[in-house]
């Protein structure tokens, strides 16, 4: 390694573009008919609303996770390939003009975008298209912690932690990676299950929108077992699969299963019980029919059937480490009310893959939200539909470039945050990529794919 004193740097170049990857990703944007939408559909009070939304996806593409890092796109020459960027500053005045209103207009355009780019890249909720494909809905919440008593709206939520609440569903396949279909900010100390119908409506139309015709499956924890969140769903004519609470009902038909009914079953692969704070490999399934919420009125009351997943509790060790014989097995019940015409381990299969959603949640705090970057609310609210819009815009990318399963940290490490040298040539600007990139053959996948697309999606209204 060369001693510090042999190299000097110096910040002249105006040439230089630190993040190449956002061309074409921003260039899909466009064809999807984006601006268009920002155009027609985003009525907030700020002059050229379209450059200013341009450059917080652009940030947030490249890595911002507050409104100072969005300055990241004003370096060398990156606003020659992507378009007039906006200041930080301005940008920050510009996503506190937002309302409630506003941030309904901007999800819809998510809404729009996400069906546009299903059909400029066709791998888009790859094999929910098919009227025999299954696609799935995951409904969570999370709460986001902020500090300052300035956040408007924060509260101590179910985490014990100061925060906002945010809520989301996402939509995978079996075959295609989750992308976020609808999402909100909520304040900190809110219900999981308060406005999940609302959410779950909107979630389905918009898969629907995107072109899936299979069988949808909604999935959720025990948080959301509400007689109206599954109403929902029914209207909606999806499946559902929902974590059940262990009320006294639960238990009681739980016990009224009998012992030739349980079907052993061997995970492939470990599976990490929390409950238990081991890792567990095996377990055993049966299933009952079953009417949830009896209290209420039978218009109202919900037939399904009642799986149940249970795992052997393992005898600890008495102090000299010796194992003591039981007298009795004891075991530890997962029960999920579900209305799918699957067998009983698949159904079990299924459910558990609802684990899904977390992975989603945990790259969107990674990125852009690390932080809420804004002392107002709606400001907020604003973020969290960019950093989805972005999000999906990401997803996309990835499939566009035969990285379907990627995590969003390692696209932009390897697509997005790759290094270039802008030159001119007669009327063309020429991006030169560092030579030997180990991930040139993705990236010329993705550039192929936006440049070899059609004419832009008409934007609706």
């Amino acid at each position: 390694m060369k001693a510090s004193h042999g190299i000097t740097a110096v910040f002249d170049d105006p040439n230089l573009v630190s993040s190449a990857g956002l061309v074409p990703v921003v260039h899909l944007a466009r064809r999807a008919g984006l601006e268009e939408r920002l155009e027609q559909d985003l009525s907030v009070p700020s002059p050229n609303p379209v450059a200013k939304a341009r450059s917080v996806i652009a940030g947030m593409l490249a890595g911002a996770d507050s409104i100072e890092d969005l300055n990241l796109l004003r370096s060398g020459a990156t606003a020659r390939v992507l378009g007039a960027v906006r200041a930080p500053s301005t940008l920050g005045t510009f996503l506190r003009t937002f309302t409630h209103g506003h941030v309904q207009q901007l999800d819809k355009i998510g809404a729009g975008l996400l069906a546009a780019l299903a059909v400029l890249v066709p791998g888009v909720l790859a094999g929910g298209r098919d009227r025999d494909g299954l696609v799935f809905v995951d409904i969570d919440d999370t709460v986001r912690q902020v500090h300052g008593y300035a956040k408007q709206a924060a509260g101590f939520g179910y985490s014990g932690v100061r925060g906002l609440n945010i809520q989301l569903a996402t939509a995978s396949t079996a075959l295609c990676a989750p992308l976020v279909v609808r999402a909100r900010l909520r304040r900190g100390n809110v219900a999981s299950h308060q406005g999940a119908p609302r959410l779950l409506a909107q979630a389905i139309a918009t898969v629907r929108a995107a072109g899936a015709a299979g069988q949808v499956l909604v999935r959720a924890d025990s948080a959301y077992y509400t007689s109206t969140f599954l109403a929902a769903a029914l209207r909606a004519g999806a499946w559902f699969s929902v974590t059940a609470r262990m009320n006294p009902q639960v238990i009681k038909a739980i016990a009224a299963i009998g012992e030739d009914a349980w079907t052993t079953i061997r995970y492939p692969k470990a599976v990490w019980d929390e409950q238990l704070g081991q890792w567990v490999s095996d377990a055993q399934v049966a299933e009952i029919p079953f009417t949830a919420f009896t209290s209420l009125p039978i218009a109202r009351r919900v037939h399904a059937r009642l799986v149940v997943r249970r795992v052997k509790r393992i005898q600890p060790r008495a102090s000299d480490g010796s194992v003591q014989g039981e007298l009795f097995e004891h075991w530890r019940h997962h029960a999920f009310l579900t209305n799918t015409t699957l067998t009983t381990v698949e159904a079990d299969q299924r459910h558990r893959d609802h684990a899904i959603v977390e992975q989603v949640i945990a790259e969107l705090k990674a990125g852009p939200l690390a932080h809420l970057p804004s002392g107002s609310y709606p400001a907020n609210a604003a973020w969290v539909s960019f950093a989805v819009l972005t999000f999906n815009l990401a997803r996309t990318a990835s499939i566009a470039a035969g990285r379907s399963t990627a995590r969003w940290a390692s696209l932009r490490r390897r697509l997005i945050t790759v290094p270039a040298r802008l030159a001119s040539t007669g009327r063309r600007l020429v991006l030169h990529l560092p030579t030997q990139w180990p991930w040139a053959p993705a990236w010329t996948a993705l550039w192929a794919t936006i440049t070899s697309t059609g004419p832009p999606a008409a934007a609706s209204t």
